[in-house]
């Protein structure tokens, strides 16, 4: 297949360039930054040099692939997409333009109408772990925030099984520096970021609505940034019917991720890493669940840890590209991790 990025000089275009151009199935054949224009990708992607010759080229040089990956601000997919689905190649969306289904949703959460209700409804949330099926078909895919995925994942698994009350479910995420980009602001400045635990988002983080469309059921979310260059950690605090204990939640998790690559279950009785941890996750396409009952206060504490440029986005649409087309899911994804790190 040959793919087009747009938008590869952020970290997550930098990212899906680092697994495309070893992809045995696609052939790279564009990547576009208008700020970057003529310059070799290994410019503002170091870790890229010699690894291949592409250079960017303008926005306005893009031309019709196989699949384009749109890795671009909120807001920039919703005029390029309709033009590229015309065209007849697969979309890869990695902006949040068409991750909600329910028109308003969008409104309450990025405070503007969605110009095009009618693809909404056409995308597909691209989570391989609850969606592989609609996948195959999908010409539209949406991948999910960051947040989202991990929450979703760490979540799910409770709710599919019926074992939570009414209540809502309490997540709590921490995320590392690169999911703000390579232009965050102010906030982002070493001197405001270092030895940060800053609530960012205390509530009302666009996340929510991604989480209660996939989990359904209410969410309350908090997020907050620290001083990692990667990483997401969410913690939900779920509500049960009754009390359960560790093998049961073992057995729970392992009806629903048994299965699944890019899953791993890690609730172990000793050792250092005895739950998620997103820092051994760096570079790799996994999401790590882990759970604790607590019978005390009456809830399960569900557990995900994720590298939020590789399952928290590039890695996801690799993924998602490889259901797509029929490759093997794990093509391009195979990297294990570094430990020590």
């Amino acid at each position: 297949m040959k793919a087009a990025i747009v938008g590869g000089s952020g970290y997550v275009g930098g990212e899906l360039l680092r697994l495309l151009v070893r992809h045995p199935e696609v052939e790279v054949a564009q990547v576009t930054s208008d700020s970057m224009a003529g310059k070799p990708v290994g410019r503002a992607h170091p870790n890229l040099r010699k690894a291949t010759d592409l250079a960017f080229v303008p926005h306005s040089a893009l031309r019709p692939a196989d699949v384009t990956f749109l890795a671009t601000p909120h807001g920039e997919s919703l005029a390029r997409v309709p033009g590229l689905l015309d065209e007849g190649g697969i979309v890869v969306d990695l902006s949040a333009d068409f991750r909600l289904h329910d028109t308003a949703a969008y409104l309450q959460y990025y405070h503007r109408e969605h110009p095009r209700p009618d693809l909404l409804a056409k995308s597909v949330y691209g989570l391989p772990e609850l969606h592989r099926e609609a996948l195959r078909a999908a010409q539209l895919i949406a991948v999910p925030g960051c947040i989202a995925t991990a929450s979703i994942l760490a979540l799910r698994p409770l709710v599919a099984a019926r074992l939570l009350d009414s209540r809502p479910i309490v997540v709590d995420a921490k995320t590392g520096s690169s999911a703000s980009g390579q232009e965050p602001g102010p906030a982002g400045t070493h001197a405001e970021r270092s030895g940060a635990m800053r609530a960012y988002a205390a509530a009302g983080h666009r996340h929510t609505a991604e989480i209660e469309q996939e989990v359904g059921v209410p969410v309350a979310l908090s997020c907050h940034a620290v001083e990692a260059v990667r990483g997401v950690l969410a913690t939900g605090h779920a509500f049960v019917l009754r009390s359960m204990d560790d093998k049961e939640l073992w057995r729970t998790y392992r009806a629903a991720y048994g299965a699944e690559p890019f899953v791993r279950i890690v609730h172990e009785t000793d050792g250092i890493h005895r739950e998620p941890e997103p820092k051994i996750l760096s570079g790799t396409n996994y999401c790590e669940v882990g759970f604790a009952s607590d019978p005390h206060a009456g809830r399960v504490v569900a557990l995900a840890a994720l590298d939020n440029l590789m399952k928290g986005a590039a890695g996801n649409a690799v993924q998602c590209l490889n259901v797509r087309a029929g490759f093997p899911e794990t093509t391009a994804l195979d990297f294990l991790g570094l430990h020590p790190i």
